[in-house]
This record gives C-alpha cells, structure tokens and sequence, in this order.
C-alpha cells in the first residue's frame, strides 16, 4: 500500500469519527451549510425544561421576598418603628441610671 493510500485511509477514518461524534451530540447541517443543534423530542429532556421552569419560578418569588425584605427596613414606616423602640429602651435605662446615683 503506497503512503498516499493510507494517508487518504487515515483521513476517511478520522472524517467518519468526527460525523460520528456530531451526529450523536445531536449536530445538523441545514441546507445553507449552518451547524445547529438539532431539537429533541424527547420526554426526559421535555420534562427537565418544565423543572428548570418551575425551579426558576421559584426562585423570582424567593427574590421577591429577600428584595421586600431589604426594602421594608428603608422605609419612613419602618425607622419611625426603629426610633420609637429605641426611644422606649432609652426610657427603660433611665430609672436604673437613677437607682445607681442615688445610692
């Protein structure tokens, strides 16, 4: 077998090993000479889709609540709370403070 002969034999091996590979990772060819992914159909994948949905859904009201949860102790309600509170423990130490001086 001459050289040009196995180099030709290596390079229809090497070809066919690569379609191979495309072929089962699910790459086509359209009829403009594009690579794509072909669509699957099948049920497993169609029901990961619907999970990675559902999951993503439940993550946008998860982030819903953390983002209400920041933003409720920004609000003019909510220092309003914080200083009445604090004001009322300062009220508390004050007869303690009292209590101490006098003795």
């Amino acid at each position: 077998m001459s050289s040009w002969a196995i180099v030709a034999l290596v390079a229809i091996v090497i070809w066919g090993i690569v379609e191979t590979v495309r072929a089962r990772a699910g790459i086509i060819t359209d009829e403009d000479g594009n690579q794509k992914i072909a669509p699957r159909d099948e049920p497993g994948s169609l029901a990961e889709i619907e999970a990675a949905r559902r999951e993503v859904i439940e993550l946008k009201e998860r982030v819903k609540v953390l983002e209400r949860i920041v933003t409720d102790g920004n609000s003019s309600d909510a220092r309003e709370q914080a200083r009445i509170a604090a004001e009322i423990e300062a009220l508390r130490a004050l007869p303690a403070m009292k209590e101490d001086k006098s003795e």
